[in-house]
C-alpha cells in the first residue's frame, strides 16, 4: 500500500531528475542553445526548467552573461555529484540491453565528409540491414573534435594524426594526395615538373576548418625530404568535393585524395601531374578512448569497419 508521503514525493523526485538532467546538459555545453538542441527541447522551455530548479533548491546553479553560461560553485559541486550517478545508470541500462540476444544501441562517429562517403557508409549500410536494433549517427566535422564534448563514441582520422592514449583501428587502405587538373586547364598552362613550379599556376585552395589556415600542399622529393608549397588561386573552399568540382571546371590545379579523384581520372575528365612527388601515408583509422566500455552495438560497428586487405 502506498502511503500519502510517498504519493506526494514520487512525482517531485521524477521532476527533479528531469530537471537535473537539463541542468547537467547546460553546465556541460556551457550554452542554452546547444543544450536545448541536445535535449530536443526549446530554449525558452529549458530556461524555465533551470529557473524552476534553482527556485526549489534556493540556490543559483548557473551564472549567465550575454556570451557564456557557467556553473556557480554550488553548480560545480552538484555537477560533480550528478555525473558519476548518471554514468552508473547509463552503464546499468547498457548492461541490461546487452542481455538481449540481438546487438542493440546507438553509436555516434565523427568524421570528415570524405571518410563518411567513401568508407563509413559503404561499410555500415549492410551492417544496419543485418542488425535492425543497431543505430549509427555519422557526424560530419572537419575540426579535430573532442569525443567527450561532442558526445561521440568514436572518430576517424588518418593514422598518423590519432592522438596518444586512443585506441586506433585501421578502417581503410593507405591514402595518397595527388595533384590534378582538367584537360582544359593543361591545354592553356605548362605542366609543372617540380612542386615549386606550382607558384606559377592557378591553384584551388582548401581552407582547414580546425584553425582556418589554408592547406599547404605536401610533397616528397626522391630522398624522402618533405616539400610544402603554399599555392594561390581565385577559388578557395572548405570541403574537398567542391575543390574537385572547381578542378573539373578548369579553374586550376587541385591537391585531392587519389581515391576520390579516381573516377574522374578513369573518365579522362581529370589528369595528374607531379606523381613522383606524391607519397602515400597511413589511411583512415577509427579511434576511441581506451577506457570506453564497449557495447554490443559498438562491437558490431568495429567488426563492420575493420580494414581487410
Amino acid at each position: 500500500m502506498i502511503t500519502e508521503p510517498e504519493a506526494v514525493t514520487s512525482p517531485m523526485i521524477r521532476e527533479n531528475i528531469t530537471d537535473l538532467i537539463a541542468f547537467a546538459a547546460v553546465a556541460e555545453e556551457r550554452s542554452f542553445t546547444r543544450a536545448a538542441a541536445r535535449l530536443n527541447v526549446s530554449q525558452s522551455a529549458l530556461s524555465h526548467t533551470i529557473k524552476g530548479l534553482e527556485q526549489r533548491l534556493g540556490l543559483r546553479l548557473l551564472t549567465r552573461t550575454t556570451r557564456t553560461v557557467a556553473p556557480t560553485l554550488e553548480g560545480e559541486d552538484l555537477l560533480a555529484t550528478l555525473n558519476p550517478c548518471f554514468e552508473r545508470i547509463e552503464n546499468r541500462l547498457q548492461a541490461l540491453n546487452e542481455t538481449r540476444d540481438e546487438p542493440t544501441g546507438t553509436v555516434r562517429i565523427v568524421a570528415v565528409e570524405y571518410a563518411i562517403e567513401s568508407i563509413l557508409w559503404p561499410k555500415l549500410s549492410p551492417m544496419l540491414r543485418k542488425y535492425p536494433a543497431v543505430n549509427v549517427e555519422l557526424v560530419m566535422e572537419y575540426e579535430y573534435t573532442d569525443l567527450a564534448h561532442s558526445r561521440c563514441d568514436a572518430g576517424v582520422r588518418y593514422g598518423d594524426q590519432v592522438a596518444e592514449g586512443m585506441i586506433a583501428m585501421r578502417i581503410g587502405p593507405d591514402e595518397r594526395m595527388i595533384c590534378v587538373g582538367a584537360p582544359s586547364y593543361f591545354a592553356t598552362a605548362k605542366t609543372p615538373e617540380h612542386p615549386n613550379d606550382l607558384t606559377e599556376h592557378a591553384c584551388i585552395n582548401l581552407r582547414l576548418s580546425n584553425h582556418g589556415a589554408l592547406y599547404a600542399w605536401e610533397f616528397e622529393d626522391e630522398e624522402g625530404k618533405e616539400i610544402r608549397v603554399k599555392v594561390e588561386g581565385q577559388a578557395t573552399f572548405n570541403t574537398i568535393n567542391t575543390v574537385i568540382r572547381a578542378a573539373l571546371d578548369g579553374h586550376g590545379l587541385a591537391c585531392v585524395p587519389e581515391r576520390l579523384a579516381k573516377p574522374h581520372l578513369d573518365a579522362g575528365t581529370l589528369k595528374t601531374c607531379l606523381d613522383a612527388y606524391c607519397p602515400s601515408f597511413p589511411g583512415f583509422h577509427l579511434y576511441y578512448p581506451s577506457r570506453q566500455r564497449s557495447s554490443s552495438a559498438f562491437e558490431v560497428v568495429l567488426e563492420a569497419l575493420r580494414h581487410r586487405d
